[in-house]
């Protein structure tokens, strides 16, 4: 109901909502150079070998938002 009513909205504003893949590895990939590394989810600080260090869910974020805007420009 809810994913309703934020498409709902969105329209309104003449915007759209894409959903990603359930099964997107968003926490395990690397936002910068886009390694993937399995890690447990008690770890809280993603660290990939390019060097890139941050918050798990800020990197988390930024892997959404590229595959939302990949999605865009595919669709």
């Amino acid at each position: 109901m809810f994913t309703s009513f934020l498409e709902y909205k969105l329209k309104e504003q003449g915007k759209q909502l894409k959903k990603i893949d359930k099964w997107f590895p968003s926490t395990q990939m690397c936002s910068t150079c886009g390694n993937i590394k399995p890690m447990p989810m008690r770890v809280r600080t993603y660290t990939c070998s390019c060097g890139y260090v941050g918050d798990r869910d800020h990197n988390s974020a930024r892997n959404i938002k590229k595959e939302g805007i990949r999605l865009l420009a595919s669709a």
